[in-house]
């Protein structure tokens, strides 16, 4: 099973994917993470992407996606994966579809996670209330105003992606505003019935 889980931030992507990785015994591939492991096991790529980072610049996509690449022909990548974080636009949508046409692979779904972001905000608000009232000090990115630009930012750069792959016929569209449990089941019902017609 080969996924990308798309969703503005809050919007549960992160469970669900632990989820997913645990029912289809697949790889979860997290660019931040394989950026960091990149750095730390000191391969060439990591040596780059070591420095441009050190430089406070973005990585460039030929660099993530040799990165991806190196995951995906990993021995433990085998049963599929899901991508959290990658593509986050349209360019790199299409350096991923290239970079599988290749391996005369392609994606089973992408997944996108639709929420209110009003009620999104409520959420982050209500947790820090809960937070606090224990006593303890609330995460860094509970704040309803970086949230607030967190969401213009993904709206305005990875929401084209909702498009290009409703085009490609990959897209399948979940209430992420439901429970966890709902949803997983509604993404488990998509997936099987995509992959029964053989889409």
């Amino acid at each position: 099973m080969r996924l990308v889980l798309l969703g503005p931030p809050g919007a549960g992507k992160g469970t669900q994917a632990e989820r997913l990785v645990a029912h289809y015994n697949i790889v979860p591939l997290s660019t931040g993470d394989l950026l960091r492991v990149a750095v730390t096991a000191g391969s060439p790529l990591g040596l780059k992407v070591k420095d441009i980072m050190a430089r406070g610049e973005l990585v460039p996509d030929d660099l993530v996606v040799a990165l991806i690449a190196e995951r995906i022909d990993a021995p433990e990548a085998k049963n599929g994966f899901i991508l959290d974080g990658f593509p986050r636009t349209v360019k790199q949508a299409q350096a991923l579809d290239r970079l599988l046409s290749e391996r005369g692979l392609k994606l089973d779904g992408v997944i996108e996670l639709r929420v209110d972001e009003d009620i999104l905000v409520d959420r982050i608000e209500k947790r820090i209330r809960e937070t606090k009232a224990k006593g303890q000090t609330a995460r860094a990115d509970d704040d309803p105003v970086v949230l607030k630009q967190r969401v213009a930012h993904y709206r305005k750069q990875t929401a084209p992606l909702s498009d290009y792959y409703h085009q490609k016929g990959s897209l399948l569209a979940m209430d992420g505003m439901q429970g966890v449990d709902k949803v997983e089941a509604d993404i488990e019902r998509a997936l099987q019935e995509r992959v029964s017609v053989g889409g």
